[in-house]
């Protein structure tokens, strides 16, 4: 019988696909030897700095990817409350709709997800690091094999650990693989945020509001937002304080 750490390294080997190799999309390849371990259905990978910047790092397919964005537009959601609280979190689709409304609509009517587990993982280096894994059964959530998801959890770490260790980088800059596609697309909403912040006066919670309100009301994801207000297709005067009875 294969072991834990054999089955997820043979779903590694098989991730390393054609258009996925180099270092900075590790994240992605662990994801989606993550999907093909665990019994789950999409898997994402995010990291919390210590200024509580929050980075998508790999997800395994476009959905799951998709869910993290959403999670991110609206600032609320089980990867959220893991890193703020540092314990695992289960959620199917009432504990979705009771805890986190805004998130819950959006992840049902924009994905095949129904049920939800956060689980925080230890890693220094960078932060703090979370898996996000997805279930289109949201039964499924209560039938997660727990251990095998915190085994996984820790190669994972590993994983990151090492290719750190054996590469050179900057530490201004980090590992390679904290930027990735997904990073590099969130990092323009920190830019934004400073430009919006500058036009409206406001720190930058005050400009994440803003970006969050247009994105929601728009319904688009707040990356995308910030890259249109950065190039100009939205000025940074058109956008307006949410209300402050929404939730955001």
């Amino acid at each position: 019988m294969t072991t834990i750490a054999e089955r997820f390294g043979s779903a590694l080997e098989q991730a390393a696909e054609p258009g996925l190799a180099g270092p900075e999309l590790l994240p992605v390849r662990l994801m989606r030897a993550c999907a093909r371990t665990l019994p789950v259905d999409g898997a994402g990978l995010s990291v919390q700095d210590g200024s509580g910047r929050r980075l998508p790092l790999g997800a395994s397919s476009d959905d799951a990817a998709t869910a993290e964005r959403l999670q991110f537009t609206v600032g609320t959601g089980p990867c959220l409350a893991a890193h703020h609280r540092g314990e695992p979190v289960f959620a199917m689709t009432d504990d979705l709709r009771r805890r986190w409304l805004p998130f819950a609509e959006l992840l049902i009517s924009r994905t095949p997800y129904r049920g939800v587990v956060a689980l925080p993982l230890p890693l220094s280096l960078a932060g703090n690091i979370a898996i996000d894994l997805y279930f289109t059964d949201e039964d499924a959530v209560s039938r997660l094999p727990v251990f095998e998801a915190m085994a996984i959890g820790g190669l994972i770490t590993s994983a990151l650990s090492d290719a750190a260790v054996w590469s050179d980088w900057e530490p201004a800059h980090g590992p390679e693989w904290l930027r990735t596609p997904a990073a590099r697309r969130r990092a323009l909403v920190w830019e934004a945020i400073g430009q919006l912040g500058i036009t409206h006066g406001t720190d930058s919670r005050g400009a994440l509001a803003l970006l969050r309100a247009a994105a929601y009301t728009a319904g688009r994801p707040v990356d995308d937002v910030a890259a249109d207000v950065l190039s100009g297709r939205i000025p940074p005067t058109s956008l307006t304080p949410p209300d402050p009875s929404a939730t955001t």
